[in-house]
């Protein structure tokens, strides 16, 4: 995921859900200069997301923990400040439905776990915090794309661009991403997707290329699309 956010130097970048911090740690390797922002419910998540980052001498970076959806309360010195834009936003929001089966592991599963209405109010909060013509990166489940394409319609994220992931050469992709922008007027677009692994489990060398060197999966253009040869960057 973040090989494919279209950062440069100098942009602010959030990341909704961040984790242990690795999206963000992969984004500050590819790209310097970099004001990163991440946002984690689960406070003993975010302090190992913390940790992360000081271990690993990722600077300008900052940890919040709270809920996505009252981020542009947050971020505000004062209620009558305007709320933080970003140049970019990048998520693998929850998507594991409440009527499946839980996670033995309690954070896990509230990682995962999502109402009914949890894809859309996440999207509607990223339309709220990004910059227009910024970019929205997220990585779904293929089941929930349709669902995910009109979220971001509703809310003006448009020129959708759709990679799917195969885990393996012929088989169906189970997870796809999406690269959007806030007031994107164009239709949406499937493009060359990538084969993670090879028949021994082993990473293809695109994917190598990504997880190791630092490659960007598609050029920042988002109407020239450059598909990389070789090894690619983080997923």
């Amino acid at each position: 995921m973040a090989a494919l956010i279209p950062a440069r130097p100098g942009h602010r970048v959030l990341e909704a859900g961040c984790g242990a911090g690795a999206g963000l740690l992969c984004l500050s390797a590819r790209v310097d200069n970099l004001a990163l922002t991440g946002f984690e419910i689960d406070p003993a998540t975010a302090t190992l997301a913390r940790l992360n980052l000081i271990l690993n001498a990722c600077k300008d970076t900052e940890i919040v923990t709270g809920d996505i959806c009252n981020a542009s309360q947050i971020l505000r010195d004062t209620p009558e400040s305007p709320p933080l834009r970003f140049d970019h936003i990048f998520a693998n929001p929850p998507w594991h439905r409440e009527d499946t089966t839980a996670s033995p592991e309690p954070r896990r599963d509230k990682a995962r776990r999502a109402r009914k209405d949890t894809l859309h109010r996440w999207i509607s909060t990223f339309a709220g915090l990004l910059r227009e013509k910024g970019s929205l990166t997220l990585a779904i489940p293929s089941t929930r794309l349709a669902e995910s394409l009109a979220a971001c319609e509703k809310v003006r994220i448009g020129s959708a661009e759709i990679i799917p992931l195969w885990p393996h050469e012929g088989e169906e992709a189970r997870i796809v991403l999406i690269r959007a922008r806030r007031g994107g007027q164009a239709g949406s677009r499937i493009l060359p997707g990538l084969v993670l692994h090879k028949d021994d489990g082993s990473f293809t060398p695109a994917a190598e290329a990504i997880l190791r060197n630092g490659q960007p999966l598609y050029s920042e253009s988002f109407r020239s699309p450059r598909r990389v040869s070789g090894p690619h960057k983080d997923l």
